[in-house]
């Protein structure tokens, strides 16, 4: 009988728990494991340090679906357009993966981040835009589009390294958003993960209002929030943001809801 690899008793395990069988051990597939031990385990003695760390964010399956649509489409459409580095645009850096952009990175973390996932020659070339923006990130993308990003590993990095360090900085922009239904936890996840942590200037005014409405748990001002971003960029120009702006709204307006546990995920 052969022996299965660990990737292959991963999958196997995840078709038993009803996730997605895509072989990583990443936060939907612990969220689940957790579950399980949770309801079939006596509670542990309270552990001194905690035996692991409060997660940042709690979030829906429902609004990852949609922050991986709002950067991917989907995964026939990054087979098709997404494995080489892409510029979306505006201010945006060169972009690799699920919504990786190098230019909201520094060198040391992209190395971090990539180094195994892709041949040392294209980590070398894609080190090369690091933290550069805009036109200047424009100008430096046909040096690195002989770059190839398989989606596997692209997915590996979202799950594992990408999305947890998100999730810390979202809840540093927005002090209280753990205690938002998870809808609203993924929408303004998303939105970091889009835009930045940052909070400073006339174009992070929006942001500003929502960190001061988070603690008071007021859904409704949030959405509205979101919707008046878009002022800052010509739809003609820029509908996909438009688009990502409205239904993050509606994410959040609509996040008072009953959740089941299996679409909640820790991250």
């Amino acid at each position: 009988m052969p022996t299965l690899s660990i990737q292959d008793r991963i999958k196997a395990i995840q078709r038993r728990l009803g996730v997605p069988p895509d072989g990583l051990l990443g936060p939907v597939t612990l969220t689940r494991i957790e579950a399980l031990l949770d309801r079939a385990l006596p509670p542990p003695p309270p552990p001194d340090p905690p035996a692991t760390p409060e997660a940042n964010l709690v979030v829906s399956t429902r609004g990852l679906d949609r922050l991986v649509a709002f950067e991917i489409s989907s995964e026939a459409y990054y087979k098709s357009r997404l494995v080489h580095p892409v510029w979306p645009g505006g201010a945006s850096g060169v972009t690799i993966g699920i919504g990786y952009d190098l230019g909201f990175n520094t060198a040391a973390q992209i190395e971090k981040d990539w180094r195994g996932r892709v041949s040392d020659a294209d980590l070398a070339s894609l080190l090369t835009v690091a933290e550069k923006k805009g036109d200047v990130a424009k100008a430096a993308l046909p040096g690195v589009r002989h770059v190839e990003v398989p989606f596997e590993p692209a997915k590996a990095v979202f799950y594992t390294a990408t999305l947890p360090r998100y999730a810390r900085l979202t809840r540093q922009a927005f002090p209280g958003v753990e205690a938002l239904p998870a809808d609203a936890q993924a929408a303004l996840l998303s939105l970091v993960y889009n835009r930045g942590a940052s909070l400073t200037g006339d174009a992070r005014r929006e942001m500003r209002e929502i960190r001061d409405l988070v603690p008071q748990k007021n859904l409704a001002g949030i959405a509205s929030k979101f919707r008046a971003m878009k002022r800052l960029w010509d739809p003609a120009k820029l509908p996909g943001l438009h688009k990502r702006r409205d239904d993050e709204a509606a994410l959040v307006a609509g996040a008072d809801r009953p959740y089941a546990d299996a679409e909640l995920v820790r991250l």
